[in-house]
């Protein structure tokens, strides 16, 4: 039929499943302007889609992307989360070259040094809106 696309399906050893590609990972807050804003900051990288309660960012090179969407009863996470607290749902691991600089960098772009710390060459920071993320080195 003109105009219409078979399915792709890929073989595994379970099975077989359609084609499927990772866009971007969604985080959520109270103002995803804002928290799209300060990643562009982190990461430098461009805005794609702009609504009023949506953001996505995508890095220039392609691959999966940030969105941002708002979210009216947006609890912030507590790092680390104690009994009964809002604990996170999910991290981004960012590797660097320079932890102290990335450090550095992540603060000037409005990050927050977590007062925990778990491993010697991993910071965790967390950005505005409260999600945990690491600056790593390899």
């Amino acid at each position: 039929m003109a105009g219409r696309r078979e399915p792709t399906e890929r073989t595994y050893a379970m099975g077989t499943r359609p084609g499927m590609s990772l866009t971007a990972t969604v985080l959520d807050g109270p103002d995803p302007h804002a928290l799209a804003a300060f990643y562009q900051r982190l990461l430098g990288w461009p805005i794609g889609d702009q609504e009023p309660d949506w953001v996505t960012l995508r890095p220039e090179g392609g691959g999966p992307g940030l969105s941002f969407q708002r979210e009216r009863a947006y609890v912030r996470p507590t790092w680390p989360a104690g009994d009964g607290e809002q604990r996170m749902m999910m991290h981004l691991d960012i590797e660097v070259e320079d932890l102290e600089a990335a450090g550095s960098h992540a603060a000037e772009a409005g990050a927050t040094l977590a007062a925990f710390q778990p491993q010697d060459d991993v910071r965790v920071y967390l950005d505005p809106a409260g999600h945990p993320f690491c600056l790593w080195v390899r």
